[in-house]
């Protein structure tokens, strides 16, 4: 399991997905930039995970690490992934941005 997700697994719960995902990559002032972006709050109403990933890599490498994030997850927003026939879990989500981020960083 990597250090994001073993963040937004936690228990006490000390992290929401945007968090797990910046401070799972080292970027603890991200991480608490990241505070009101769980939950289907980022931007755009984006996942908060995909969300932290896509600051923690290059602009010009966002395009690829959402076309990558939608292919696991199905979609890019909170409201699609939670509601669609087969949701993706959460933590399923930290873990792809995770892996994304420091794919493309």
């Amino acid at each position: 399991m990597n250090k994001a997700v073993e963040l937004f697994t936690a228990v006490p719960k000390l992290h929401n997905c945007a968090q797990a995902v910046a401070d799972g990559a080292g970027n603890r002032e991200l991480a608490c930039e990241m505070a009101a972006c769980g939950g289907g709050k980022a931007p755009l109403g984006r996942c908060g995970a995909l969300h932290a990933a896509l600051c923690l890599t290059k602009p010009e490498k966002h395009s690829e690490l959402i076309a990558e994030f939608v292919k696991a997850a199905g979609f890019e927003t909170c409201r699609e992934i939670k509601g669609s026939a087969k949701p993706f879990p959460c933590a399923e989500c930290v873990r792809v941005a995770a892996e994304l981020a420091e794919k493309y960083r």
